[in-house]
């Protein structure tokens, strides 16, 4: 099952086996089989341990799947390195989640992001089966309650990227059929035909009219609208095209650190007066400038900065650039300095900022796990989720107020989406 076949000179080779001709390949083992950094687990106090574990946790965006699609292997079993598993996940807390079926920009020159999307839906439909004794696939807001009764995960498909660059309408329904119950508007840091990114020049100046009309079809459906990494123009727009609220899974405050990929305050006060809620990434480079600053320096660019990929990909088939971009997962946070690293009070500081702006019944998380993230200083990884509790005790949040941001606003919001169909 953790074996996914890809066609070459007639003959079928597993993954693991194309993978391993490629140059990448030594790169990607050794990233595989290093042990994680010895790491003692977090102080956390009987309080924080008592809410969290009475909590309802429906994080909004984990990469699950990215490893094992390039790799092999079921998200059934605990790593030795990266921010997420279903292991580490229930010890973290987590009852439900957003899988991101990730198609990143290298698929898209080429135009194999619709076959990367069917190759994707295709992987996590089997890697839930394999493991339907710890999660369940969820098509709306009552599976979720469902699956946890029987004291399972539930997992949300959700697209991050693009299922088809032009929005084709049939494509979107075969999506759904298979379970898809939610995609980002823009193509990942790129622009779709039909609605901007954040992270490139404007192609529609927002949406085009059949990007309204994909928005329509998602509230027909009764799908979520992802709207992070969309510009500010195709947000606000589809804010006012769609008839239920948006979600922003993975997001940021612009307040915070002034990049494209965050969100601006009349934004956000836009998507929550229309019952939208943010998902916080918890990560440093959204949520805190010294580190953001330090990491831009380090790297030469940008996290979010794309521009050499066409030229990488160029003549690539689709399995060249599976071999590609495979060493990159799963995606790891940098290591930083003690003197610009994050702390996690410095985190729950951010969404501290957001509840005095719209409420605290607009809040939720979308950690990003294994996408990416530099977590808070002593935050391993997904089993470390009770340090933000007890930072939010320390901040004088009542319970209900942290169980809200946890999965109450969440599956509320997923609840009002599913509602929402014709």
């Amino acid at each position: 099952m953790g074996r996914s076949c890809v066609q070459e000179g007639g003959s079928v080779l597993s993954r693991r086996r194309f993978l391993g001709y490629s140059a990448a390949a030594p790169f990607a083992l050794r990233s595989m089989i290093a042990a994680a950094e010895d790491q003692a687990a977090p102080a956390v106090s009987a309080r924080a341990k008592e809410i969290h574990q009475r909590a309802f946790i429906f994080d909004g965006h984990v990469h699950a799947l990215d490893r094992e699609f390039y790799h092999g292997g079921s998200m059934g079993e605990r790593k030795s390195d990266g921010q997420w598993d279903l292991v580490r996940a229930r010890e973290g807390g987590e009852g439900a989640f957003f899988l991101s079926v990730f198609i990143p920009e290298e698929y898209y020159p080429s135009r194999f992001e619709t076959k990367q999307a069917m190759r994707r839906m295709d992987h996590a439909r089997r890697q839930l089966e394999e493991n339907r004794d710890k999660v369940e696939l969820a098509l709306n807001a009552d599976d979720v309650e469902r699956i946890r009764a029987k004291g399972k995960m539930a997992a949300v498909l959700d697209i991050e990227g693009s299922y088809d660059l032009d929005g084709d309408l049939g494509v979107l329904r075969d999506m759904h059929r298979l379970g898809l119950r939610s995609a980002q508007l823009s193509a990942h840091n790129w622009d779709q035909n039909y609605a901007d990114s954040c992270c490139s020049a404007a192609k529609v100046n927002g949406l085009n009219a059949h990007g309204r009309a994909v928005i329509k079809e998602m509230n027909r459906l009764g799908m979520v609208i992802n709207v992070s990494h969309s510009s500010d123009e195709a947000i606000s727009q589809a804010i006012d095209a769609s008839e239920v609220p948006v979600i922003a899974t993975h997001h940021g405050l612009r307040q915070v650190n002034n990049i494209p990929r965050n969100m601006p305050d009349k934004l956000l006060e836009k998507l929550a007066t229309k019952g939208g809620v943010i998902g916080f990434q918890i990560g440093s480079e959204f949520n805190y400038l010294p580190e953001y600053k330090w990491i831009t320096a380090e790297r030469g660019k940008t996290f979010f900065d794309t521009a050499s990929i066409p030229d990488k990909v160029k003549g690539k088939t689709i399995y060249e650039v599976d071999s590609l971009v495979a060493s990159g997962y799963p995606m790891k946070g940098a290591t930083v300095p003690d003197s610009v690293a994050m702390k996690v009070d410095d985190w729950v500081g951010v969404v501290d900022r957001a509840i005095k702006l719209v409420g605290e019944d607009h809040v939720a998380i979308g950690t990003d796990f294994d996408g990416g993230p530099t977590l808070a200083k002593g935050m391993r990884d997904v089993r470390d989720l009770p340090m933000v509790t007890d930072a939010m005790l320390r901040r004088g949040y009542s319970e209900e107020r942290i169980k809200k941001f946890w999965g109450g606003n969440l599956l509320r919001c997923f609840r009002k989406i599913n509602e929402g169909k014709a």
